[in-house]
């Protein structure tokens, strides 16, 4: 595995965190690039697991501990664990990509762009490490081609990119 950028997208619930992201994979993906993405779950318990009619659903209410479904060149995994967030960015960039997109996980280190709904929000998290971007939810979209511009120098930096 070779060297792989790390950018965090965070902010409060409905600061478009996920549109964003999600619209950088397809600027990074337009440049060549391979993106993988770690989101944090921050809506509270487990996240939804497949229908109750899969095969695995079905091993999960068995009790396996971990499952990994596999074909046409997809992988699914399921797992009971708790990891590290190091174990979950080694997950994350085990594809190899160029860049991985972090949604959330604020309090780990890392590049961040914070995105701010309104000024309490910036009041509570300004205290975050690793920020290095700062951009109004409002403003994100209106001009968005800035954004993505920023984003292209910062993949371009020299290779003092974090290695996983």
């Amino acid at each position: 595995m070779g060297t792989v950028k790390t950018l965090h997208v965070v902010g409060f619930k409905n600061s478009g965190k996920t549109t964003l992201a999600s619209h950088w994979i397809t600027v990074l993906r337009r440049l060549g690039m391979k993106v993988a993405v770690l989101k944090h779950h921050g809506h509270g318990g487990a996240p939804e697991l497949p229908p109750a009619h899969t095969d695995t659903a079905q091993f999960h209410e068995a009790g396996a501990i971990s499952t990994v479904v596999a074909g046409g060149g997809m992988v699914q995994l399921i797992q009971q664990k708790e990891h590290s967030f190091q174990e979950l960015k080694a997950l994350a960039a085990s594809a190899d990509p160029d860049v991985l997109l972090i949604e959330g996980y604020k309090k780990e280190a890392g590049d961040k762009v914070v995105l701010i709904r309104r000024d309490e929000d910036w009041a509570e998290l300004k205290s975050l490490s690793g920020i290095i971007k700062v951009a109004n939810t409002e403003e994100i979209f209106a001009d968005i081609m800035t954004l993505d511009n920023w984003l292209q120098e910062w993949v371009q930096e020299a290779m003092r990119d974090e290695t996983i």
